[in-house]
C-alpha cells in the first residue's frame, strides 16, 4: 500500500461541510473520496488536516489516503480533477512517508476570515464575505486581537459541538488589515476548536462598531464561558488557507 497526500482548494457554499454524512448529503469529502475511488479503480478512504463546516471555504486543504494502485502523481492529480465538480480541485498530489497523517502531522494551520465593510451589500461576493454594513473600527479591533495572542485556554470561543479534549491552543499570530472595502483576519495556530475563528470574528465585529471597549475581549477570554463573547459569525468568509508540516 502506499500513501499519497494532496491539496484540495473548494467553496463550501453549496456542501454541508467536509466531512462525509450516513446519507447522501453533498460534503466534500463525499466527492473527493468518489473521484480518487474511479482513478485507484477501488473504494479510498481521505482524511484532512482540518474539517470546515458548511459554506466555509479552502485554498489549502491537505489530505491523505492509502492505495495499492500505482498510479502517476499526474494520473492522481488531473485524473482526479477530471471527475471532480466544478467547485473543487486537486492543487498538487504527491507520495508520502507511511508515518504521514494529514491531521496529526500538521503543527500549525491558517485561516482568513473576509469581512465585506460597506453600506451596500454586494450579491457578486455574498457568499465569499461576511458583509457588515456598519462602519468599523479596525484600528480597535487591532487593538483587541493583542490579547489573544499566545497560549490561553479558548473556552469563551468554543462551539457547542467541539469535541477537542483540551481547549487550550496557541496563537502564533493574528494581523487585521483592510484593503478598500474588505477587512481581512489573518489567523494562525497550532489547532483550532470548532467555530474558534468564527466566535473570535463575532467578538471583534462588537469592538469594531464601538459596542464594546477594547478590554472586553481580554475579559471574554479570562471568563473562559462562550455566552459571554459575540455571536458566531456567519461560515462564507472562512476560509481554511494553509496546513503546516515538518516536511511537505
Amino acid at each position: 500500500m502506499m500513501k499519497i497526500a494532496a491539496g484540495v482548494e473548494y467553496i463550501g457554499s453549496d456542501f454541508h461541510g467536509w466531512q462525509l454524512q450516513k446519507s447522501s448529503i453533498r460534503t466534500v469529502q463525499q466527492v473527493v473520496e468518489k473521484a480518487l475511488s474511479n482513478v485507484a479503480n477501488h473504494p479510498v478512504r481521505v482524511f484532512c488536516s482540518g474539517r470546515t463546516d458548511a459554506g466555509v471555504h479552502a485554498i489549502g486543504q491537505v489530505i491523505h489516503f492509502e492505495t495499492s494502485a500505482d498510479r502517476e502523481n499526474r494520473a492522481w492529480l488531473f485524473g482526479g480533477n477530471v471527475n471532480l465538480p466544478h467547485d473543487v480541485n486537486f492543487v498538487w498530489v504527491k507520495r508520502v512517508d507511511d508515518d504521514f497523517h494529514a491531521r496529526f502531522s500538521a503543527h500549525a494551520r491558517r485561516y482568513h476570515y473576509k469581512i465585506h465593510n460597506t453600506p451596500v451589500r454586494s450579491a457578486l461576493i455574498a457568499k465569499y464575505t461576511l458583509w457588515e454594513s456598519r462602519a468599523l473600527d479596525i484600528e480597535m479591533m487591532s487593538k483587541a486581537t493583542e490579547y489573544l495572542l499566545g497560549k490561553h485556554d479558548f473556552s469563551a470561543f468554543r462551539g457547542s459541538l467541539c469535541q477537542a479534549k483540551s481547549p487550550v491552543r496557541t496563537i502564533e499570530f493574528i494581523k487585521l488589515t483592510k484593503h478598500g472595502d474588505e477587512i481581512l483576519l489573518d489567523i494562525k495556530a497550532n489547532a483550532f476548536l470548532h467555530h474558534m475563528v468564527r466566535n473570535i470574528i463575532g467578538t471583534l465585529l462588537k469592538v469594531g462598531r464601538g459596542e464594546k471597549p477594547v478590554e472586553w475581549v481580554k475579559e471574554v477570554l479570562c471568563s473562559k464561558d462562550r455566552k459571554c463573547a459575540g455571536a458566531t459569525a456567519e461560515p462564507q468568509g472562512l476560509y481554511f488557507v494553509k496546513a503546516f508540516y515538518p516536511n511537505l
